[in-house]
């Protein structure tokens, strides 16, 4: 909003200082900004909002040292994070721009998913309350688990939809060889077309007079690999010649199973203060270099890897999600003030998803969200171990102390912040092998 309207004084009136929404160093600097505020002076206020309505968390009796104390913090605080994310973006994003459009659909899609399961589980207690009965936490209180898959689901096929079949959404590929120009001949590969207004864009990079043209593709980045590339018509073109034209089913349905995967896996980490929002505020700092490398055509011709013209436009949405998360900590960090709940959680991990799949890096989710895969394979290994040994033996056995993950180092004596501050170095570890494969073959 505000980025239109200092557009317009500039154009119009040259007011000064109008101008400096031009630059994007500066409202990305600006939406950090904006985001911490909110998040650390608007949160304590929505703290207190929530502790008078009496919105605090019920606590399951799990035997986990400091558990009590954590009954009756408010919950729901995902609100603050949202809105710490959602208002720098709406004013100092070009918000014509495609991606940033597909990223506020996303958080606001699935915040709305998490309020309404917070919501319900706080409308079951109140109830057991007014029957003067003992409220015992249950996960059967907020919104059905087919419930929540349906809506995740549902914001897979519209994001993938629109990547795959927008044409505001294309890379560049380079005109290979020079002569090719004069013919108008240019080599795709399978799955591949031209986008509608493409034209011959001429760049002179290091002193190289060099050709490109846009082109709608199914490709991605991948890791170790020659070209750093991935083509999702492989997947289907085993069928016969033609295949390929039917490759936007199998695009959308692993952009749909990514955001469902990641979003869940957030949710699960989200267990103990700070856990989660450090997590996340790490991988968003390593998305925001992704993007940087892909919408700079410099760089990402020195990296070899795929151009992805209008992508810095992210940045402010990126710049706005690392502020608030950091900005949620300045509450949440131990011993937390506030939870953010599945309001919070399950938007933070499709906001990672969505951003990794745009910027065509979701094939290196499972390293630099590597906390929150352990964590999801840690849930899956101890049920499906205790269900297999229970119909072998009689007595189901368990794989961990208890899972998630974090809680199995509870039941070890470890403090939760320990825990917490360790995820978050293994997540920067994660993150730096991650920016290192850009450079790997």
């Amino acid at each position: 909003m505000l980025y239109q309207f200092f557009t317009w004084l500039n154009q119009e009136f040259n007011v000064p200082g109008a101008g400096m929404f031009q630059f994007l160093t500066f409202r990305i600097a600006m939406a950090v900004l904006l985001s911490l505020i909110i998040a650390t002076v608007f949160g304590k206020k929505l703290i207190e909002f929530l502790q008078k309505k009496q919105i605090g968390e019920t606590v399951r009796e799990l035997g986990l040292q400091g558990e009590q104390q954590k009954k009756g913090t408010p919950t729901m605080g995902g609100i603050i994070i949202l809105l710490s994310i959602l208002i720098p973006t709406l004013l100092f994003a070009n918000l014509d721009k495609v991606y940033i459009r597909l990223m506020i659909l996303c958080t606001v899609w699935l915040g709305i998913i998490g309020f309404l399961d917070d919501y319900f589980k706080i409308k079951s207690r109140r109830d057991a309350q007014k029957k003067g009965e003992a409220y015992k936490k249950k996960d059967s209180d907020g919104l059905a688990g087919i419930t929540k898959i349906i809506g995740q689901v549902g914001l897979g096929i519209i994001i993938g939809v629109s990547l795959y079949f927008s044409n505001a959404v294309t890379v560049e590929r380079e005109i290979v060889p020079a002569s090719a120009v004069s013919t108008g001949v240019v080599a795709l590969q399978k799955g591949e077309r031209l986008a509608k207004d493409s034209n011959i864009i001429v760049r002179t990079i290091n002193g190289v007079e060099r050709r490109y043209v846009k082109v709608k593709t199914p490709i991605t980045s991948i890791p170790f690999v020659k070209n750093h590339e991935f083509n999702y018509s492989r997947l289907i073109s085993w069928i016969g010649p033609g295949a390929e034209k039917y490759t936007w089913i199998i695009y959308i349905f692993v952009v749909t199973f990514i955001i469902t995967a990641v979003s869940n896996g957030a949710n699960i980490t989200d267990g103990l203060d700070g856990l989660a929002a450090g997590v996340s505020a790490i991988i968003g700092m390593a998305l925001g270099v992704f993007i940087y490398v892909s919408g700079n055509y410099v760089m990402a011709d020195y990296l070899n890897v795929m151009y992805i013209p209008n992508l810095g436009e992210l940045s402010i949405f990126v710049g706005a999600f690392v502020g608030a998360c950091i900005g949620f900590l300045w509450y949440n960090a131990y011993p937390a003030q506030v939870f953010m709940g599945d309001t919070g959680s399950l938007a933070l991990g499709g906001i990672i998803a969505s951003l990794a799949i745009i910027v065509r890096k979701e094939l290196l989710i499972p390293i630099f969200c590597g906390v929150f895969l352990i964590e999801l394979l840690s849930v899956m290994i101890q049920v499906s171990y205790f269900k297999y040994t229970k119909k072998k033996f009689g007595e189901g056995k368990r794989v961990f102390l208890m899972s998630p993950l974090h809680h199995h180092y509870q039941k070890k004596g470890f403090h939760e912040s320990k825990i917490a501050v360790r995820f978050w170095i293994i997540t920067i570890l994660c993150v730096v092998l991650a920016i290192l494969t850009l450079k790997m073959r």
